[in-house]
């Protein structure tokens, strides 16, 4: 299951907009308050719903109330009301937006501003639709919290998006059976050479285990390495196999400049296994690298497709805008390159006294 298109009317930022994904990599990059986590939250909220290891949908009652809530839990409107993510005009307005899937296959949905908890959801799917799973991985990493944070999240009203919860009940399924493929080795192996360790868990606990040093639990290593853990033991459960969406927030957060190389290599593996990964990224180095393998076919002997995504203001209507290209160097919009060459251009003119 890969997702072809995602087109949305006034939801949020966005008055209008219609996006032609890549079934390989997509890069979305742009300013702080651009959309590009909503982008991700849009996708993530409407195929979650109906991926592998959630609850059948029997009657049109159950289909709405699952979509609603799934969005309430990911974008945790003021209470809970979904109407509040429709654009903000004076009176009514209404937010329609939906994906389309391989083989013409369509989620839709639309609210009114005034609505807290109904929603129009057409849903036109095939019944093998839960062959595929969708993974969000956020900018927070909660592997270091496994043991009790699912039941505290049911119990209690704790303030963190619903991509966290079902992020960490991915973490409680036990290793699958069987050997690794090829490919999961090798992306396996990306990342333990990142870490120069390998994950364990026991009764619900996750330890980093290095050789010659034993074995060290989550809250001792790096946020960072923590975040590296959650995709490996993913792999090695078969949560994040060849029929999954990968959706990541900002990978570049708490990690250092010399572990974005190997991370972008082992996405690219990923998506050589079949996986179609967002990335939205503030980061020169997340971008330049997956750029390289856009440029130079060396790099990409798949011939993996790869957009760039960037999002802006429009100067003169101040509304959401957006530009896509098969690489970075072709954005006319770039806000990473662009603060590149305004720092390059103040260190010149200290220099040089200019």
């Amino acid at each position: 299951m890969k997702i072809r298109k995602l087109a949305l009317k006034n939801f949020m930022l966005f008055e209008e907009a219609e996006f032609n994904w890549s079934e390989n990599i997509n890069v979305i990059c742009g300013e702080n308050n651009t959309g590009k986590t909503t982008l991700l939250k849009i996708m993530y909220s409407l195929l979650k719903p109906v991926s592998k290891g959630t609850p059948e949908i029997t009657t049109k009652e159950m289909e709405e109330r699952v979509f609603v809530e799934k969005f309430q839990g990911v974008f945790r409107p003021d209470e809970m009301k979904i109407g509040r993510l429709v654009s903000r005009v004076q009176g009514s307005n209404r937010t329609d937006f939906c994906v389309e899937l391989d083989k013409k296959q369509r989620i839709s949905m639309g609210f009114g501003n005034r609505q807290e908890n109904h929603a129009d959801i057409k849903l036109d799917l095939s019944e093998k639709r839960k062959e595929f799973d969708t993974i969000y991985i956020p900018t927070k990493e909660v592997i270091s919290t496994t043991l009790y944070f699912n039941s505290l999240y049911e119990q209690y009203h704790i303030d963190f998006e619903e991509m966290y919860y079902d992020l960490n009940k991915l973490l409680e399924r036990p290793l699958s059976k069987g050997a690794n493929t090829n490919e999961q080795n090798e992306v396996l192996h990306s990342f333990e050479e990142i870490m120069k360790g390998r994950i364990i868990q026991k009764d619900k606990k996750f330890y980093l285990r290095i050789k010659g040093e034993g074995e060290f639990e989550m809250g001792l290593v790096s946020d960072g390495y923590r975040k590296l853990s959650m995709i490996i033991y993913m792999i090695l459960s078969g949560s994040l196999n060849k029929n999954t969406i990968l959706f990541w927030d900002e990978p570049e957060t708490n990690m250092n400049p010399k572990m974005i190389r190997p991370i972008v290599q082992a996405l690219t593996v990923l998506a050589r296994m079949g996986v179609q990964v967002f990335v939205t990224t503030h980061d020169y180095f997340v971008q330049q690298e997956f750029n390289m393998l856009a440029v130079y076919p060396k790099l990409n002997a798949d011939k993996l497709d790869i957009r760039f995504v960037s999002l802006y203001h429009d100067e003169f209507s101040g509304q959401m805008t957006y530009e896509m290209e098969g690489n970075a160097s072709d954005l006319k919009h770039n806000a990473i390159m662009d603060e590149f060459d305004a720092m390059y251009d103040r260190e010149q003119g200290y220099i040089y006294g200019i």
